[in-house]
């Protein structure tokens, strides 16, 4: 008779996502119990289970964690990717409450929500086997189909919702169908036994199901990733979804995303990097013309900030492209700046809206750095960074990706990457322009700050504005955590 091997387990790999489950779960069954007028207290429990599992996680750096047949792999670019990922899910959770309060869908049920789809993402960053990362996937899409949907009394999230519901499940068909076409021509779903059977078997470089299936794992990723031409949920989904949901769908899932498919691609298809690579130049110019070009006619705030997700999300590509540690490192310090300054921004958004989202356009922006100064200061800092601009986050992680990029010798792409940045100074600008140099038009009465959101506030500033300055012991982290 057979005997059966059973791979080691090694919860150690996975306790951060068992505690944060754990953490989960709880919340549904306290969210039983918590009358409605105190579902609040559901968003700082939330925060103190990120907390718990944040100092789970950091405690593996330097130590890899190979669990489950190494199906998973808590190494340090997992580590990195998975303490961005709980930064994405506090900053947007710690901003909700308020806004739950005001829409009037405080159910409970939106925390542990939030939480399953971080640990969808976490698994998406320590996944090391199609299926693991297929499954960190869904779980995180399930997830954000629902939030995105989460205010029902409101058409646009419904409508938010139902988009990102259709288009995600089309483009998981995508991605799913290219891990099949890699099975069948390796014989295996994990990232290194694919590498090691392509290498051996020089053959299946030229195999059409695998040059196929590594397509179709690009395009699946690239709908994540929100790059062009397969952004077009973007904009309506950004817009339609609430406020704090937009928020953590612009800055979680796509650092997820960027884990998982540089992990996949540098892992499973090394041998075919001159492929992929020429790919991913495309994808990025693309990304980052259509992104910036299509802002700068948007009136409304979320949609100009989803189209402006965009145009980062191919700046990003520009370090995919250049396909060197450089780039790799710098991938990874841009999408924990991108969190802080994107997250921030949204959370100056939630405060001067009103009930219904009323107030979304640049032009109700009217005198709000005469009538709301602090506000104004800050909404103005995270643009700066968003743009570009010294001395914040943002500059510096622009810098990093297109040098990785010359040193690539991918002159021209940095040349084109600098010249969409510079392009994207218009429509940051003009948010500002409508703060300082046009008439009030309301007095924002409505536009306190609570507790909760004056601590978001504060740590995307700080971060925002320390990551700018001295970014030098954060780049130390990211470039030993692409040290494969």
């Amino acid at each position: 008779m057979e005997t059966i091997a059973i791979p080691a387990i090694n919860l150690a790999a996975i306790m951060p996502e068992v505690i944060l489950s754990v953490v989960a779960m709880v919340l549904l069954l306290v969210n039983v119990f918590v009358p409605s007028e105190n579902k609040g207290y559901l968003a700082y429990l939330s925060i103190i289970g990120l907390a718990i599992t944040a100092a789970s996680t950091v405690s593996g750096w330097g130590a890899p964690q190979i669990g489950f047949g190494g199906a998973v792999m808590e190494d340090n670019f997992a580590i990195f990717f998975k303490v961005v990922l709980l930064f994405a899910a506090g900053l947007a959770i710690l901003i909700s409450d308020r806004y739950m309060s005001q829409e009037g869908c405080n159910s409970g049920e939106f925390y542990p929500l939030m939480l399953f789809a971080t640990v969808g993402m976490m698994f998406m960053a320590s996944g090391t086997d199609m299926m693991v990362i297929f499954l960190g996937l869904e779980l995180l899409s399930i997830c954000l189909y629902v939030l995105a949907g989460y205010n029902r009394d409101s058409v646009k999230s419904n409508e938010a919702g139902l988009k990102y519901f259709l288009l995600g499940a089309f483009s998981t068909g995508f991605l799913l169908y290219g891990m099949c076409l890699t099975y069948g021509a390796t014989g295996s779903t994990k990232l290194a036994a694919i590498a090691n059977y392509a290498i051996q078997n020089q053959a299946v470089a030229s195999n059409p199901f695998f040059v196929i299936g590594m397509l179709l794992i690009a395009v699946g990723f690239s709908f994540k990733v929100a790059a062009a031409p397969f952004h077009m949920w973007t904009p309506d989904v950004y817009q339609g979804a609430p406020t704090p949901v937009t928020a953590f769908m612009s800055a979680g899932p796509k650092a997820a995303a960027f884990a998982a498919f540089l992990r996949t691609m540098i892992f499973a298809f090394p041998m075919l990097k001159g492929n992929w690579t020429e790919l991913l130049w495309v994808l990025a110019v693309l990304t980052m013309t259509v992104g910036n070009v299509i802002a700068l006619s948007q009136d409304n705030v979320k949609r100009m900030l989803a189209y402006s997700s965009i145009a980062h999300a191919g700046y990003a590509l520009v370090g995919f492209t250049a396909c060197n540690a450089e780039g790799a490192a710098g991938i990874l310090f841009y999408m924990l700046s991108y969190t802080f300054m994107n997250i921030g921004a949204f959370a100056v958004v939630v405060l001067i809206g009103k009930k219904g989202e009323k107030n979304g356009n640049v032009q109700d922006l009217a005198g709000l750095g005469f009538k709301r100064p602090l506000l104004a200061v800050l909404l103005s800092v995270f643009l700066f960074s968003l743009a570009g601009i010294p001395p914040t986050a943002g500059f510096i992680g622009k810098f990093y990706l297109f040098s990785a990029a010359i040193k690539s010798g991918y002159i021209g792409l940095a040349i084109i990457g600098v010249l969409n940045s510079a392009a994207s100074v218009y429509y940051y600008l003009r948010v500002m322009v409508y703060m300082y140099f046009k008439e009030p038009q309301e007095d924002y009465e409505w536009a306190g700050v609570t507790p909760a959101v004056a601590l978001c506030l504060v740590i995307a500033l700080v971060s925002t504005l320390v990551l700018g300055v001295v970014p030098g012991t954060v780049l130390e982290l990211a470039q030993k955590a692409v040290q494969f």
